[in-house]
């Protein structure tokens, strides 16, 4: 279970994050002795993640909501 709060970004807290998840990730499964995490993000939205460790990455899954639809011109 984790929170996760960065008030630079213009919101209290981020609803689930999976960018902080793949960072704790390698930090657990060395601590639990275990590749593969299910990690719950307890936001007032909330999330389940999935976190494997596989060699030198680490694989993180779940359930997504579209917010935003749209093109970008460079």
């Amino acid at each position: 279970m984790s929170r996760y709060f960065w008030p630079a970004n213009g919101g209290d807290e981020d609803p689930v994050t999976g960018s902080i998840h793949a960072g704790l990730t390698p930090y657990r499964a060395k601590q639990l002795a275990k590749s593969e995490l299910l990690a719950y993000q307890a936001s007032q939205r909330g999330g389940m993640l999935y976190c494997r460790l596989a060699n030198d990455r680490v694989l993180v899954s779940g359930f997504a909501v579209l917010y935003l639809k749209g093109t970008v011109y460079i």
